[in-house]
């Protein structure tokens, strides 16, 4: 191109630095990296605008951001030719241009020029972007004002998008024509977490529904595990199912009601008819408490199920039950009588769901009335013999603010997320195991809008939806033969043909992924799902694995570009080595370039050390990014509050 064909362009900024640039070809602005022009700020876009010759002249096309791109004065979309005479603003930078080598001086006079009259194009430009319309003028000067206060920030960190008007309204710098963010106060700190409250002195089983009294004390719970306690708790297990069969009852036809008040009345015939039971030092309302729930509940886990701070309960073997309370594992005391008891749990617990457990098929997944989490291995697989894992769930639906309360993530941050859920972001939660990614998915659930079809696919379910226009499956597994298993993809599949305007996947595990991914690129926006990975970067890279897993011999790069389209953001759910749960990293998947997924933290959790009782120690900091998305609700005149992303 000759020299009359350049493009000389001077920018300066607020701090009077310019920088000028010879333009031969077209040329990118915007604060990416990438960009051929980088500009610095909040209000600026990745790519804000694109300079390009056509036809011998240059054009300007404005390309997104917060801030609207400005010719003159007013705000353009595409604009050409441009001469030396126009004046060209993004947020607070300040654009001259003028053709050939001789051009860079004049532009950067005509900058200067500029500059001088800047307060009056800003309050044009805050007037215009504000809908001054609508505004009385005394408040377009506050607006003209404060954008100009805002544009001043020199730094994408600390510059503060949002300040508020002496009218009380949250003024806008550059915001989309009609568009005012309304006020919000900041929430207080979370309060400290208090303990546990002790187990309550009556539960209802989760099996039965019958009943319970409240676990033994240390002392009686002690004499219980001796040889001489197991022995006749085994004993009076056996004498009991004598005694119903020679009453030829039909406990398959009771109710939870009648099952309970008979056994319960013969149990109690039966220690008090044996000298055996009733000897000095012998705790009879423990042993028969033991034997009951052993008869027609799950044994000793029933203190422990009754007991709310206990959240996970592992029966390694029959005399091994550990448990955590507090995120912390320990030892209970609580022991069953020997394999054959833990084998009668699992069936007590499997039976209902019309599950099986047996030799050809050792191991299951299922779940108790209250909505735990069961898994259960036996023997040949499980070594030790049939070992019991239950991941128990809050009796009461746990909220935003509940999380919020415990420290697991922010104020800002659970109304973040409560906009992406309504406005139909697709949400992928990664986490490691444990690390509460099933809670969040309930929580996050919840402001799913109630005039809203939902279909949920779990492998075995845990969801608490309360939506009333729901639909729940779950997967099912083979019967004895072999057949009749219906798999996670399967239903999957099935969904799209429910006419759904959300899809809620419990877990992520295999070739679903593709199925899932499918159908949040063929117009099933706000979906949910979860899936096992330590960081966002490694949950894409597992959702490619994942997707690779369904069997099609697809190119990477496409698998890629599917992941790219269809997740909009990935929440990352942390377990520390302490026990305490934290949601580290909101993150943004915002394109892919030269085959590599771009990605932006949104907020994130940094950890600043640990207090004197060992937990986790640190803050919540948004990042300063505002996230496409909601730049989008913005440029559509949705009102959205951008003060949840200043530092």
């Amino acid at each position: 191109m000759e020299d009359d064909q350049q493009l000389q362009v001077s920018i300066t900024g607020r701090d009077g630095r310019a920088q000028t640039h010879a333009l031969t070809k077209r040329a990118t602005l915007g604060k990416d990296p990438a960009c051929d022009i980088v500009l610095k700020g909040l209000l600026i876009g990745r790519v804000q605008a694109i300079i390009e010759p056509r036809n011998g002249h240059w054009y300007i096309e404005d390309k997104g951001g917060l801030a609207s791109t400005l010719v003159n004065g007013a705000p353009i979309t595409s604009y050409g030719p441009l001469t030396g005479a126009d004046s060209i603003e993004i947020a607070s930078f300040r654009i001259a241009v003028a053709r050939g080598e001789q051009g860079a001086s004049q532009a950067l006079h005509l900058v200067e020029a500029g500059a001088a009259r800047e307060g009056v194009s800003d309050a044009r430009a805050a007037g215009e972007s504000m809908n001054t319309a609508a505004v009385p003028a005394v408040q377009a000067q506050n607006v003209a004002r404060e954008t100009i206060e805002a544009n001043s920030a020199t730094s994408v960190e600390s510059a503060q998008l949002l300040r508020t008007g002496t009218d009380g309204l949250a003024m806008a710098g550059a915001m989309p024509k009609g568009v005012v963010a309304m006020p919000r106060e900041r929430p207080a700190p979370p309060p400290v977490m208090r303990a546990p409250q002790p187990a309550v002195s009556t539960t209802a089983s989760p099996v039965s529904g019958a009943m319970r009294a409240a676990p033994e004390d240390a002392q009686e719970l002690q004499w219980l595990n001796t040889p001489e306690g197991i022995e006749l708790r085994k004993s009076g297990h056996a004498r009991l199912i004598a005694a119903i069969d020679l009453r030829r009852l039909n406990v398959a036809r009771m109710s939870e009601e009648e099952l309970s008040t008979t056994v319960g009345g013969l149990l109690r015939t039966v220690l008090s008819s044996d000298p055996t039971f009733a000897r000095p030092g012998i705790p009879t309302e423990a042993l028969f408490k033991s034997i009951f729930d052993e008869v027609i509940g799950l044994g000793p886990l029933e203190s422990l199920l009754a007991d709310e701070s206990i959240t996970e309960i592992m029966v390694n073997r029959y005399n091994e039950i550990f448990i955590e309370r507090g995120g912390q594992l320990t030892r209970s005391s609580t022991i069953f009588t020997d394999d054959q008891a833990v084998l009668g749990a699992i069936e007590r617990i499997v039976a209902p769901l019309g599950r099986r457990i047996d030799e050809s098929s050792p191991m299951v997944d299922a779940r108790l009335r209250d909505g735990s989490r069961v898994n259960a291995v036996i023997p040949p697989l499980a070594l030790k013999g049939p070992n019991i894992t239950i991941r128990k769930f809050s009796k009461r639906k746990l909220q935003g603010e509940d999380l919020v309360r415990f420290g697991s993530l922010s104020p800002h941050m659970i109304e973040f997320l409560r906009v992406a859920v309504e406005r139909r972001a697709n949400i992928v939660i990664s986490g490691g195991t444990g690390s509460g990614k099933t809670t969040l998915l309930n929580v996050l659930s919840n402001f799913i809008p109630d005039n809203e079809r939902i279909v949920t696919v779990e492998d075995a379910a845990e969801l608490q939806l309360s939506q009333s226009n729901l639909v729940s499956l779950e997967a099912r597994p083979a019967n004895m033969e072999g057949k009749g298993a219906v798999h996670i993809r399967d239903l999957v599949k099935n969904t799209l043909r429910m006419r759904p305007d959300r899809i809620v996947v419990g877990e992520c595990r295999g070739g679903e992924a593709l199925d899932m991914l499918q159908a949040m690129n063929t117009g099933h926006d706000g979906s949910l799902t979860t899936a096992h990975a330590n960081s966002p970067r490694d949950c894409l890279s597992r959702l490619e694995v994942m997707t690779l897993m369904a069997g099609l011999d697809l190119p990477v790069h496409a698998i890629r570009e599917q992941v790219v389209s269809a997740v909009d953001l990935i929440v990352q759910q942390t377990r520390f080595s302490c026990g305490t749960r934290r949601v580290t990293h909101v993150t943004e998947v915002s394109g892919i370039e030269s085959g590599t997924v771009q990605m932006q933290d949104v907020f994130v959790f940094r950890q600043s050390g640990y207090n004197s009782e060992g937990k986790v120690q640190g803050t919540f900091h948004s990042t300063g990014y505002i996230p496409d998305f909601y730049q989008d609700l913005i440029r559509r005149g949705i009102q959205v509050d951008t003060s949840i992303f200043q530092e």
